[in-house]
């Protein structure tokens, strides 16, 4: 059994390194600038993904569970919820980068009073935590970076949706 739990980890591995290899990057909106923004739309497609990271991982686990008597069947399983995981992190990080860091949050200098400098570094701060969250869900299946993946979109949701 333990061969057969070392055999599946390492074919995770390397079905992990594939796939991040072979996801497109997605566009989150526009880049031209069109000045057309639905802010809370966004916000609902993170926390949409972050959803299905969490369904992935716990399908995951109980395929796991349930397949003793086929492992290759749990294995092909959670394979695809591996890619489907990695791709709904990948997304976050892209609407993250590609839409609020470089079109919502505008740069404020340092010498500019509140709220100013102060809620520019706060917002790079909250976006910062849900790329470094999205990227600790790619790499594992601990259920507490998901809470933490959630906890960071909903710190940031307030300031995006009216």
């Amino acid at each position: 059994m333990l061969r057969v739990i070392a055999l599946v980890s390492a074919c995770f591995f390397m079905a992990g390194v594939l796939v991040v290899s072979l996801i497109p990057t997605a566009e989150a909106h526009c880049q031209i600038p069109c000045g057309i923004y639905d802010d809370p739309a966004r916000i609902a497609e993170l926390k949409e993904d972050a959803q299905t990271i969490r369904k992935a991982i716990t399908s995951m686990q109980a395929m796991m569970q349930e397949n003793e008597a086929d492992p290759l069947l749990g294995f092909n399983q959670s394979t695809r919820w591996v890619i489907a995981k990695d791709q709904h992190a990948q997304n976050i990080q892209d609407v993250v980068s590609y839409y609020f860091l470089t079109q919502r949050v505008k740069a404020v200098p340092a010498d500019v009073s509140m709220p100013g400098h102060e809620h520019y570094v706060q917002q790079l701060m909250g976006f910062h935590r849900i790329l470094v969250a999205a990227m600790k869900c790619k790499q594992t299946v601990d259920i507490a970076n998901v809470d933490e993946l959630d906890a960071a979109i909903a710190a940031v949701a307030g300031a995006y949706c009216e």
